[in-house]
């Protein structure tokens, strides 16, 4: 599922999509534009532009077209960027990799010849001009120790809820904020406001270590957790049995052992 880091990746790649002109748009599936948006108006908007540059926030990936437009790409649990025909990795955990075109719900083709394409198999994500940012919290990436203690201040939802909240850190999703947790030696389920300064620091060193980790082994998926995330499954460190819960609407694997 592409979270933070995945979004990131797609930011590198979208990179080969700058400084080109565009002179094609499909948006074949009406579902998929967002805000309003139509076919029509993508395309008026879209055709004989290029992109300016390729940025993120969160989960959002935003490419700036050289006409001040903005166009945000979601892409929810299964979407995959291409550009040129090339991904910016070989795997994404929850989705396939099959090059069915009928998965094709945005196209952007290039003067050159080249494109861009979102592959969505579920259709969870989505394209959406001028998308509005200011609803999302601090990237994860570069979150703060003071960014992450408001995040969490005086909060009774369970710490993981609070991690995956868009609106406080944006970026985490599920193996990531499992794997962060994990390794911070926390409870997902504890109310986020229960953490003593120490525990906050501890969280906030292995949040911004886990991602660094991970980003350069390939992404979310690659945490030292996933061998333990089915049912049955057990703790990498100490072989106890898994808990798995369901925790702010998502399905959650922890230590009973370790994490407290």
């Amino acid at each position: 599922m592409p979270e933070g880091l995945e979004i990131e990746y797609y930011r590198r790649l979208a990179e080969a999509a700058l400084d080109r002109r565009i002179v094609a748009v499909d948006a074949p599936d009406a579902w998929y534009l967002k805000g309003g948006l139509t076919a029509d108006v993508v395309e008026d908007r879209l055709l004989g532009q290029s992109f300016a540059s390729a940025a993120r926030v969160g989960k959002l990936l935003l490419l700036e077209l050289d006409g001040a437009d903005m166009l945000g790409l979601r892409f929810g649990m299964t979407g995959i960027l291409e550009v040129d025909g090339a991904r910016a990795m070989e795997k994404l955990e929850y989705s396939s990799m099959r090059m069915d075109p009928e998965w094709i719900r945005f196209r952007v083709d290039f003067a050159d010849g080249g494109s861009l394409v979102m592959r969505d198999p579920r259709r969870l994500g989505g394209v959406e001009l001028e998308p509005d940012t200011t609803r999302l919290g601090p990237d994860a990436l570069t979150l703060t120790p003071a960014q992450l203690r408001s995040a969490l201040d005086r909060s009774d939802a369970p710490l993981k809820a609070r991690l995956m909240d868009q609106q406080r850190v944006a970026g985490l999703g599920n193996l990531l904020t499992d794997e962060i947790l994990w390794r911070s030696r926390l409870d997902p389920a504890r109310p986020a406001r229960s953490l003593d300064p120490r525990e906050v620091r501890r969280l906030h060193k292995h949040l911004r270590a886990t991602l660094a980790d991970l980003i350069v082994r390939g992404g979310s998926h690659t945490g030292d957790l996933m061998v333990g995330r089915a049912r049955g499954g057990t703790c990498p460190t100490c072989g106890t049995t898994l808990d798995r819960r369901q925790i702010g609407g998502r399905t959650t694997y922890s230590c009973p052992r370790h994490q407290r």
